[in-house]
């Protein structure tokens, strides 16, 4: 059997933890929190229509 690599957290590169998936801590699962919250990520589409 052949031991899989551990996978590392998407904000900072450590490794992950079980008890905060797919994060390191929760210091990081709360940041990545914020980013979506303040509009931080964004999905590629068409602008949306401008609100009258």
């Amino acid at each position: 059997m052949t031991k899989q690599p551990q996978r590392k957290c998407p904000i900072c590169g450590k490794v992950r933890s079980d008890e905060h998936a797919p994060f390191c801590s929760s210091r990081c699962r709360d940041r990545d929190l914020l980013k979506w919250l303040d509009d931080g990520y964004s999905l590629p589409g068409p602008p949306a229509p401008p609100e009258e």
